[in-house]
């Protein structure tokens, strides 16, 4: 009997930790069409910001944070994975993360904002047609 106790017990925990929301510490709500929309207003916001900005490495480092949380999030996730709104956000992620490890004390170079634009328009515009 005591051994029923504990199971319940346990189960009506995970389930008040799961419908808190205690397990999304990462900043993601789990909704992938708002996450992803999020993610590309901040790294938008990231990498327009001018080269002597006090605090653009605190802002880099966001930004590689939620990359990862992201990727990390959604990479394994079938329903998502294969849409193309996804493949082009993991190419834009891909690149600008290259970049942040290869050179973090430069900012963005134009080349790379021009193509990160194209590939977030197109995100967009993805997301808007529900693919």
């Amino acid at each position: 009997m005591k051994r029923n106790w504990s199971r319940l017990l346990a189960l009506i925990l995970v389930a008040f930790i799961g419908l808190t929301g205690f397990a999304s510490r990462d900043g993601l709500t789990g909704d992938y069409r708002q996450d992803t929309l999020d993610v590309v207003n901040y790294l938008r916001d990231a990498i327009e910001l001018p080269k002597d900005t006090p605090d653009r490495a605190e802002v880099q480092n966001e930004a590689r944070q939620k990359i990862k949380v992201f990727a990390a999030r959604y990479q394994r996730n079938g329903s998502v994975s294969n849409l193309a709104s996804f493949t082009t956000m993991r190419t834009a992620l891909n690149s600008l993360a290259g970049h942040y490890s290869s050179y973090p004390n430069r900012p963005v170079p134009e080349k790379l904002k021009k193509r990160l634009e194209q590939q977030f328009t197109r995100v967009e515009a993805a997301l808007k047609r529900g693919s």
